[in-house]
């Protein structure tokens, strides 16, 4: 069995420019199309929905029925919302 070789600082950077130069929302929702499975997309859009969730005051248990996430996705989620890079809080805070 290959196992999957991480990708290097430098792809990382090409990736995380793609998205900087990628502003049309359309071209967004294209690109990651075409970077990520359906399931991905689903588990991405589900973490930022736990976010706000959690930013509601919501409890995990609440969170779970109404997400199907895990406690563990929860649990992660919520320590990024609260001790990571602040990019959750940029976004809940541009929507609300």
């Amino acid at each position: 069995m290959t196992v999957a070789k991480r990708a290097s600082e430098q792809e990382l950077q090409r990736l995380y420019q793609a998205f900087a130069a990628t502003i049309d929302p359309i071209q967004i929702e294209a690109l990651m199309e075409d970077l990520c499975t359906k399931s991905e997309l689903h588990e991405m859009a589900q973490r930022l929905n736990v976010a706000f969730l959690l930013d509601a005051g919501e409890s995990y248990i609440t969170i779970q029925e109404k997400t199907g996430a895990s406690a563990t996705t929860i649990a992660r989620v919520s320590k990024c919302l609260n001790y990571g890079s602040g990019a959750y809080r940029r976004v809940i805070d541009t929507e609300t």
